[in-house]
């Protein structure tokens, strides 16, 4: 879910010096140098907070992509709150905070073992540092996706049946056709209880194959776009600082250090096209994703769950590959805010997780 994207937590080094330019932004900090306990309890503070004021868009993403039909996120949202009221937008949102500081923990500790680790061995290969670093985004995004997974599927079961099911069992089931078809749960524990009585463990990791073929690969694409995108930006900067000599060529005569705001300027910027990239290119496993974990079907009286074949046979009935991007906006919005807040909040929470007091600038 952004969920997942409120995992996009990382932050990376300065630019390259290209063209002669010379660009000073403050250096990263590494896993060693932070104070872990103070790192994990400040990280899930702030993170459920950016997570309670995104969780509505991914109520609206997960409801249109069990609806058998396409419908726009106007008409969603306003059959919620005409019919449920505010509290629709926050179904399953207990259950998902519950699951946060394990899976957060478990996330960002393999984000920066990962990111420290593949660095320093593909420098030491002889990659250049562009190279270098995306090889470590990648891989640190999809350790970590693969970790925090875990948690978060069980959780995600949970969640995502307490999302739709309000929206099933109310009134504005008249105007949206959702294919939800399972038990009414009272609340996240009652849903975990009932649905690990009538499938066992199973029942509660529903999907981690494809959750683990949708969120790493998300991840690697994320961060790898996310490199390339943040050094593209800074060198563009770079570029038009400089002046042309008689040649042609760019020069710069002193270096050029930003200040905060432009630091966040650029992060965001390199996250909201990060964000569209990974959501173009894994929408249709995320829809499947999410499918696999909700839906049931029926054979001769009895509710089994649906597997992949017969998800894919569904939306390519009901609209073919349209029909897997259903919720691409909501995705797409929920991922590129969640990036952007996570990716600058993150380098925050690092700067006051630190164990010295010494300057973070290169």
């Amino acid at each position: 879910m952004l969920h997942r994207f409120g995992f996009f937590l990382m932050s990376l080094s300065a630019a390259e010096d290209d063209s002669g330019s010379e660009i000073h932004i403050p250096a990263d900090i590494d896993w060693h140098m932070l104070d872990k306990s103070k790192f994990f309890f400040l990280g899930a503070a702030l993170f459920s907070g950016v997570s309670a004021a995104l969780y509505p868009v991914v109520v609206l993403k997960t409801r249109q992509q069990v609806s058998s039909t396409q419908v726009s996120c106007f008409k969603m949202s306003f059959s919620i709150m005409r019919y449920e009221g505010l509290r629709g937008f926050y179904r399953g949102f207990g259950t998902s905070l519950m699951g946060t500081i394990p899976a957060r923990a478990l996330y960002m500790g393999a984000l920066e073992v990962t990111k420290s680790s593949v660095g320093t061995a593909t420098v030491s290969l002889g990659f250049s540092d562009t190279t270098a670093t995306a090889l470590a985004n990648a891989a640190a995004g999809l350790s970590s996706a693969m970790a925090a997974q875990l948690v978060w599927t069980p959780i995600d079961v949970v969640s995502q049946r307490l999302m739709v099911q309000g929206y099933n069992d109310s009134n504005s089931s008249k105007n949206v056709n959702l294919n939800v078809n399972f038990c009414r749960y009272r609340n996240g524990l009652d849903a975990f209880r009932k649905i690990l009585y009538a499938d066992g463990p199973k029942g509660l990791y529903r999907g981690f194959g494809i959750s683990i073929l949708t969120y790493a690969p998300s991840n690697a694409v994320w961060w790898a776009s996310y490199s390339v995108a943040h050094k593209l930006i800074w060198s563009g900067i770079g570029c038009s600082m400089g002046k042309k000599d008689e040649s042609g060529s760019i020069v710069m005569g002193s270096g050029f250090r930003p200040d905060s705001k432009a630091l966040v300027a650029v992060q965001g910027l390199s996250a909201a096209m990060a964000s569209g990239i990974s959501a173009l290119i894994t929408m249709p496993l995320d829809t499947i994703k999410t499918r696999l974990q909700v839906l049931d079907r029926e054979e001769n009286g009895v509710r089994k769950p649906l597997n992949i074949l017969q998800t894919v046979r569904n939306l390519v009935q009901e609209g073919g590959l349209a029909a897997c991007y259903r919720g691409l906006g909501p995705r797409w919005a929920s991922m590129a805010l969640s990036a952007t807040t996570m990716i600058t909040t993150y380098e925050f929470l690092k700067r006051l997780s630190t164990k010295s007091q010494e300057p973070l600038t290169s």
